[in-house]
């Protein structure tokens, strides 16, 4: 028994000296994580290597990220702004790169923010050169700002004006007898239509065509603007035959229109950056490199402390809180209080939000109400998408800012709650029990909801949209009679909401923040504090974790455009479980393009696989 025991220490000794190890080494290697400082920033090309999307605010990194190691990108617009706005006064820099092989984008306004600073770099005499083996809208926006424009000799410029094919589920509900009992105002509010017919209305198809139309123009100076020799309208109208008439060569046919400067291979695009930037032996890509991350964390100022505090709307609004990527209503209410108890003196809202919750917009709102309260201005910027509960946050601005390629407005509100007695006869189940009063158990999403449930909902649509009404008409000094004229739930661009007074004038964020310094009286002080939470431990161990995933890197001109019925159908699948899982009643865009490209889950694919054993 002695050996046993002597043996058992021995194997229990092994053990605790196995989990110390462990535990030494998952600390070390946390510690090491957390502390690790960029590379010093050398002499070299900056080199954007935009693998991903540019939002306004990163989402928070699930743990799924890190276990798959299969995350894709999304840059912060305000810290490729930044970095750009740097490198054109900081010598160490000789040229900046924009590799868009893998970029998907982020919305108009974004993109012309993003090529505005690149064509600040540009009037710095310092070159810009962009590669990519295939362009489309976003990708060639951002590369006609370069100096020089780049396309593989396999690739193309596949350059299309907005519009497309979205997802009606009428039929699929009615094979599932699922009931879509559907409440909302508004002409043109056509987010519900998905679900209650299998095509577009035509009031919706009249505001889609109208808002595409006046997006395409103004794509299309952007392009103008920066390539004024480009002949873009060519393959806009007909790019098959822009393309015969370069034997059957794509990036021939870009590179007669003046879309590119140089057709060449990434070996000849590294050479060009090496002759710029200086060579580098040792570098894969044989030139030397100053890397994104490592420029940003060493030029780009997170934590400043002036007086003009900065809050970011970004992605749905959601009651309670939520990390970022996301607006929780009562994360963005605190930030915005914390920033009075800080005493600022100026407050700017950064809306990009298709909006959401309606309690949340209005504990949003209210919250930029107590700022007004302490004599704090408000100034509104809006991005790409600032509409319905977007728009409902904006309205207690002194002064709202639009880009003309903003999507904003649709003032209505709707609610969609499902019912599944079909479903259950299908399956021959019933569905029975009593009630006490009229309202007991409703809505009855088994039985669907009684008529006396229908009527209280839908008064409780049109009493929101009233009081969406009467914020508007006392935000914008309209009546709610002129309000309802533009409201109605149709969406405007940015140039169509400041000719109907629904913005006040147009400009990004620095447009914003002088503005707001103005009204503040403060001078030429521009200095802001963003108001954010600050990451909690277990966001910043996600994120020193998490890998990027190189899977949207193009392999061919055609590569960009594959994704996009996966894109879509995740989008779709998502916006019908938000939609019927979320509020009953919401201020929400859902005829918006989301803020940031989505992506298929697990969890959809589950979802699909299902809905095909069911309907075969």
């Amino acid at each position: 028994m002695k050996f046993v025991r002597a043996i058992w220490k021995i194997l229990v000794g092994v053990k605790d000296a196995l989990v110390l190890i462990f535990m030494l080494l998952f600390f070390g290697m946390l510690y090491a994580a957390l502390s690790a400082k960029p590379a010093p920033v050398k002499d070299g090309v900056l080199a954007l290597d935009l693998n991903g999307s540019v939002v306004e605010q990163p989402s928070r990194v699930a743990f799924s990220d890190v276990a798959s190691g299969n995350r894709i990108r999304q840059y912060r617009l305000r810290d490729l702004i930044g970095a750009l706005d740097a490198a054109k006064d900081d010598d160490r820099v000789k040229a900046v790169a924009l590799d868009l092989d893998g970029f998907t984008g982020g919305g108009e306004t974004a993109m012309s923010d993003l090529s505005d600073a690149i064509r600040r770099v540009r009037d710095a005499k310092k070159p810009v050169i962009a590669y990519a083996v295939g362009y489309t809208n976003d990708s060639y926006q951002v590369a006609s700002a370069a100096s020089e424009v780049w396309i593989n000799p396999l690739g193309a410029v596949l350059v299309a004006g907005p519009g497309g094919t979205g997802l009606y589920y009428k039929g699929l509900l009615d094979k599932l007898g699922v009931t879509a009992n559907v409440y909302r105002v508004g002409t043109y509010k056509s987010a519900v239509e998905p679900f209650i017919r299998n095509d577009m209305s035509p009031e919706a198809r009249e505001n889609y065509l109208s808002l595409g139309n006046a997006l395409l123009e103004t794509w299309r100076q952007s392009i103008h603007q920066a390539r004024p020799k480009a002949n873009v309208d060519a393959f806009l109208k007909d790019l098959p035959g822009a393309v015969n008439a370069a034997g059957g060569d794509m990036a021939k046919a870009a590179l007669n229109a003046g879309l590119v400067d140089k057709i060449g291979d990434r070996r000849e695009f590294d050479a060009r950056l090496a002759e710029l930037g200086g060579k580098d032996s040792n570098a894969t890509d044989g030139y030397k490199k100053i890397k994104l991350g490592s420029y940003i964390a060493d030029k780009v100022d997170r934590k400043s402390n002036g007086p003009i505090g900065v809050v970011t709307i970004a992605g749905m609004i959601v009651d309670g809180k939520a990390g970022g990527g996301t607006a929780g209503g009562d994360t963005i209410a605190n930030a915005i209080e914390d920033g009075i108890h800080r005493n600022i003196k100026a407050l700017v809202v950064r809306v990009d939000s298709p909006g959401g919750s309606v309690m949340a917009s209005e504990r949003i709102r209210q919250a930029l109400l107590d700022a007004k309260e302490h004599k704090i201005p408000v100034v509104v910027s809006m991005g790409s998408v600032a509409a319905s509960g977007g728009y409902w946050v904006s309205t207690p601005a002194d002064y709202i800012y639009a880009e003309p390629s903003t999507i904003t407005g649709s003032i209505g509100v709707f609610g969609v709650i499902p019912s599944f007695q079909g479903t259950l006869q299908k399956l021959g189940v019933g569905a029975d029990g009593v009630k006490t009063t009229p309202l007991s158990g409703e809505p009855d999403i088994l039985r669907g909801p009684s008529p006396e449930a229908n009527a209280l909902i839908q008064a409780g649509i049109e009493s929101t949209y009233r009081r969406f009404l009467g914020i508007v008409a006392a935000s914008r000094h309209k009546s709610p009679v002129d309000v309802d004229k533009i409201a109605q739930g149709r969406v405007w661009d940015g140039g169509t909401a400041h000719q109907i007074g629904l913005v006040d004038g147009f400009g990004g964020m620095s447009e914003a923040v002088a503005k707001a310094a103005q009204l503040a009286k403060l001078g030429n002080e521009r200095g802001v504090r963003y108001l954010e939470p600050p990451k909690s431990f277990r966001e910043q161990l996600l994120e020193s974790w998490a890998t990027d995933s190189d899977e949207t890197a193009s392999q061919d001109a055609f590569a960009a455009l594959a994704g996009r019925p996966q894109q879509q159908l995740a989008e779709a699948l998502g916006t019908v479980r938000s939609v019927l899982s979320g509020p009953t009643i919401q201020v929400r865009c859902l005829e918006c393009p989301g803020v940031a490209p989505a992506t298929l889950k697990a969890r959809d694919k589950s979802l699909l696989e299902l809905l095909v054993d069911w309907l075969s």
